[in-house]
């Protein structure tokens, strides 16, 4: 029996932005370990290439869904075809996200800040309403969420305003889920991330900019690390929750003075 089966059941997950990078890691972790996986992002090709090629890797039930987490109704939709398959959600990810040039916040454009905060918080937002609203309808009740907080959600980098802010505004988030879950059995955390080596951080072996002006080349860490933390969080029965947590490359400069 899979370790995610309950009576049989293989529980649902939901994994946003579970295209590529560290979405998709989580994805292929959680159909290892027996979760029927569905995907969800914006771009069709990419979405419909990760669903088979982890479903080919673990033989697990992987569905992809087009859908733009900032819009309302898309995100209806997509929770409306997790309903009509399965009936119920016993884990969302909240994962999705974009970033914006690194640049001082004064040339940050409007329509670069609407972005940024329709993906990384309004869709959280979005999909935490939908996925509270499903895990206290069905039965058994309840489930858990998990959110993407990025170290930027307590330590912010230079030229990050937009990325930062929303991180932060994710830790609220996270929070006010987790006090307003208690009563109805759903949990929510927040995994911190430093680091994960994916395409967005491959420019950090050739230097980042420091909090002191200054450009250095910054450790990474694998994905697989991520998601077996994620695999953990989520291994844990409802009355027990991981509300915070960091997985961060030990060598990143986070922790003392800039």
């Amino acid at each position: 029996m899979a370790k995610a089966e309950k009576s049989g059941a293989a529980k649902i997950a939901l994994v946003t932005g579970g295209g590529t990078g560290v979405g998709r890691g989580i994805a292929q972790a959680l159909s290892a370990e027996g979760y029927v996986v569905v995907i969800t992002g914006r771009r069709a090709e990419i979405l419909d290439h990760a669903a088979r090629e982890i479903a080919a890797e673990t033989g697990g039930a992987i569905k992809a869904v087009i859908a733009d987490v900032g819009d309302p109704k898309a995100v209806e939709a997509l929770f409306g075809e997790i309903r009509s398959a399965f009936g119920r959600l016993d884990l969302l990810v909240n994962n999705a996200g974009i970033n914006v040039p690194a640049v001082p916040m004064e040339e940050i454009t409007f329509d670069q800040w609407s972005a940024i905060l329709s993906a990384n918080l309004t869709g959280a937002f979005l999909c935490t309403q939908q996925a509270m609203r499903l895990m206290k309808a069905q039965i058994p009740r309840g489930g858990r969420i998990i959110n993407n907080g990025s170290i930027s959600a307590t330590t912010p980098r230079l030229h990050s305003a937009p990325y930062t802010a929303t991180k932060h505004a994710i830790a609220g988030l996270t929070k006010s889920t987790a006090l307003d879950g208690r009563p109805f059995d759903i949990a929510c955390g927040q995994i911190d991330i430093g680091n994960a080596s994916t395409d967005m951080t491959s420019k950090m072996s050739g230097g980042v900019l420091q909090a002191n002006g200054e450009l250095a080349s910054e450790p990474t860490i694998s994905v697989a690390h991520i998601a077996n933390a994620i695999i953990y969080m989520a291994s844990l029965p409802l009355d027990a929750n991981v509300l915070n947590m960091t997985v961060m490359a030990t060598k990143m400069p986070l922790v003392g003075r800039g």
